[in-house]
């Protein structure tokens, strides 16, 4: 950063990323400030500059500032750490810069208040105290929490669909002898693959138990599923052509000679696909080759990865599959996991919030081992089908897939 990015940064006023403070401020208010940044999506904090854009200055001298405030980042900042700090001349004083990088790792970061340390985010302009749903998602993207294997409260071994399951443990995973329903070998045997826990001496399901094979999601996950939308034009409006809510375990049902007898989530959600948008046919020399005007395997890739990737802790919102005139989107509820970047996706890098998920799944065949379905398969069905690359786009609190009727 220069003095000229310095001004700029200070005429666009205080933001998410950016926060003034005079260098009187008091040490827990600044480490505060300093824990809210981490645990978004890092920041600049600019000393000497007040509430109003007005540049106040340093009063310390810089050798002492810094000092100063690696000392708050030591002692007000739990897990510790040393920021970036420069000092830039501005207008015949002096601003110190706090940078304090994106994907930090160690989140949820916390601040001392008091006798204790309590975790901080930034909404805004406004450092508060973190939620207990808004700690639990910091501690997921740092990948100290699993969320998908907590019980579901209520939901027993018995909410789990045994047909599905012994389908999954007899066919796919090619168990011989199973044991018996609601025997002791039975409820190891879900607790040792994550699908229930112990909770208050009874088994429990747990949260990925459910998305999986569990029965009544609507009551107990209702944030599971697919929320379906096609309108009728390129904008979002109450009109609308079809309104479908896809709720259900993600796998589908297979009899013993494996003939489909009841689809999962993915299946019900590209037909939703085929049956609003238009039937394409093109000539390849003599033959007529049926199509649709998205390619299925790029659909069905950009819907598994919504499904098994997004995270679970956010309540009230479901993965979301909006059909307009031009484009599909789709729309899954949390931040990348920590680290996870839109060009490293692109680029084939791995990552996986809900292992267990993505683990079954791939035993159905719908994730490949690799774990690269953006760069292996969206993007190059995409090209091939009509020349265009998919959007993708990361919000504070959803990550967006765009595909393209036509370039």
């Amino acid at each position: 950063m220069n003095r000229a990015d310095l001004l700029e940064m200070i005429g666009n006023g205080e933001n998410s990323a950016v926060e003034f403070k005079r260098d009187d401020v008091r040490p827990e208010k600044l480490g505060a400030e300093i824990a809210a940044l981490l645990n978004l999506e890092g920041g600049h904090i600019l000393l000497g500059v007040d509430d109003d854009g007005t540049i106040s200055g340093l009063n310390r001298e810089s050798a002492t500032a810094e000092e100063w405030v690696m000392q708050i980042a030591r002692d007000h900042v739990q897990p510790a750490l040393i920021p970036s700090w420069r000092v830039l001349p501005v207008n015949g004083s002096r601003v110190g810069v706090i940078y304090l990088a994106q994907n930090a790792p160690d989140k949820p970061y916390k601040a001392k208040q008091g006798g204790g340390w309590i975790t901080k985010v930034r909404v805004g302009t406004t450092t508060r105290d973190a939620s207990r749903e808004e700690e639990q998602r910091l501690y997921q993207q740092s990948g100290g929490l699993s969320y998908g294997l907590k019980p579901v409260l209520g939901a027993g071994i018995e909410d789990l669909d045994h047909r599905r399951l012994r389908d999954y443990f007899g066919r796919v995973q090619v168990y011989r002898d199973l044991p018996e329903r609601d025997s002791e070998e039975w409820k190891i045997l879900l607790r040792n693959l994550e699908f229930c826990t112990e909770s208050a001496g009874r088994a429990m399901a747990t949260v990925d138990g459910m998305l999986l094979f569990g029965t009544n999601l609507r009551r107990f996950l209702p944030q599971s599923g697919i929320r379906a939308i096609c309108y009728p034009d390129q904008e979002p409006g109450y009109a609308v052509r079809a309104d479908e809510k896809i709720k259900g375990p993600m796998v589908p049902l297979f009899d013993t000679d494996g003939l489909l007898i009841q689809t999962g989530v993915v299946e019900r959600a590209w037909d939703f696909v085929r049956r609003n948008t238009a039937p394409l046919a093109r000539l390849e020399g003599a033959r007529r080759i049926d199509g649709w005007e998205f390619p299925e395997e790029a659909i069905r890739e950009v819907l598994v990865n919504a499904l098994v990737h997004r995270d679970y802790s956010i309540a009230g919102t479901d993965v979301t599959l909006l059909i307009f005139s031009d484009r599909i989107e789709v729309h899954s509820p949390g931040r990348l996991p920590n680290t996870v970047t839109v060009e490293g996706m692109k680029s084939g890098m791995r990552y996986a919030r809900n292992q267990t998920l993505v683990n079954v799944m791939g035993d159905y065949k719908y994730v490949e081992a690799r774990g690269m379905g953006i760069r292996t398969k969206v993007i190059p069905a995409m090209l091939a089908h009509n020349g265009t690359e998919p959007d993708l786009i990361e919000e504070e609190h959803r990550f967006i897939v765009r595909l393209w009727k036509t370039g």
